[in-house]
């Protein structure tokens, strides 16, 4: 397959753009950051010579030369007949609810068993912009976070979704069961995050450097040392959620990375709730709700997945002690 090259030629009322946004502005349904990737590995050009920063300023009579690769070959990912829970399949894209310990991609030399691989199988016609390993992939959970996932099989699709993400018009909602409960029954995080120094599978909060991140949350109910809360992304970082609600002194039960493994079971207090957690062998994080435009229809669609039964067993549990305050989940 060629690239494709596209060339334009900057005019008078264009001059003072940066090079991305007039990237962006020119070509529909492809977000900032992938022009930033292509503007990095020397895919664009200004007046011939390879364009530096994302951020040059366009001058009237510049040319830019835009190169889109075609996608890499998937060469070392494998098709695997693995069940999928499908929500909504069309010929544009894919929503499917993925079960905890499933990873997304291929990552850390596992190349197997991930919903790459169950997706090649199942689809013929996925969106190879992601790259060789993620085909497709528009955004991703954790391994051990369950719940929503929406998978694009075209590149303008994919596209399309990428830049609703990036602008942050995507309704994402999850529910997490959490040690102890904040005092506010609603509130804001804002916390910028950053790789930790310290261990890299870490993320942490940082008060300069970073992301911006922002997570919205709701107390659905509370119980004795743990509560059920609603956590509505306004940003996608890794690990918000997680890092979000260490942050604020409530880890995610069973999050063994930030502290809520070892906390919740020392907070169990009865048997029942004690063994419910030790079978659940995951942060209790389940991504319950995701809306979007669907970029070929323009229809709004809004798919849901009841929070699977490990995570429900423990909130059964917990509902068996007394509740200091409720409302209906759902």
């Amino acid at each position: 397959m060629k690239n494709e090259t596209q060339i334009y030629n900057i005019q008078e009322d264009q001059r003072g753009t940066r090079l991305d946004r007039f990237l962006i502005n020119a070509t529909e349904g492809v977000s900032r950051t992938y022009f930033q990737r292509l503007i990095r590995d020397g895919n664009v050009t200004v007046n011939d010579k390879a364009a530096k920063q994302p951020s040059y300023v366009l001058r009237a009579g510049d040319t830019v030369c835009l190169r889109l690769p075609p996608p890499r070959p998937l060469d070392t990912v494998q098709p695997e007949l693995i069940s999928l829970d499908i929500l909504h399949e069309d010929s544009h894209l894919i929503v499917l609810n993925k079960p905890a310990g499933m990873l997304v991609h291929p990552a850390n030399k596992v190349n197997v068993g991930t919903l790459v691989n169950a997706l090649l199988a199942h689809c013929t016609d996925l969106s190879g912009i992601g790259g060789v390993e993620r085909p497709g992939i528009v955004h991703r959970l954790d391994k051990g976070t369950s719940g929503v996932l929406v998978v694009a099989k075209t590149d303008v699709v994919h596209r399309g979704l990428s830049v609703q993400f990036e602008r942050h018009s995507i309704t994402r909602q999850y529910v997490a069961v959490v040690c102890g409960a904040p005092i506010e029954t609603a509130g804001t995080i804002d916390a910028r995050i950053a790789r930790s120094r310290r261990d890299r599978r870490r993320m942490t909060t940082v008060e300069t450097e970073g992301r911006h991140a922002v997570t919205h949350y709701e107390v659905l109910e509370r119980y004795p040392h743990f509560a059920l809360v609603q956590l509505t992304l306004e940003t996608g970082r890794l690990h918000q959620i997680r890092v979000h609600l260490q942050h604020i002194g409530h880890p995610v039960v069973g999050d063994a990375i930030y502290g809520g493994e070892q906390r919740a079971l020392n907070d169990a207090n009865t048997p029942k709730l004690k063994q419910m957690l030790s079978q659940l062998k995951r942060q209790a994080l389940h991504a319950r709700l995701l809306g979007f435009e669907h970029p070929a229809t323009r229809e709004r669609l809004t798919f849901s997945a009841e929070m699977p039964k490990d995570m429900q067993w423990v909130v059964d549990a917990l509902q068996q002690l007394e509740t200091i305050s409720s409302r209906p989940i759902f």
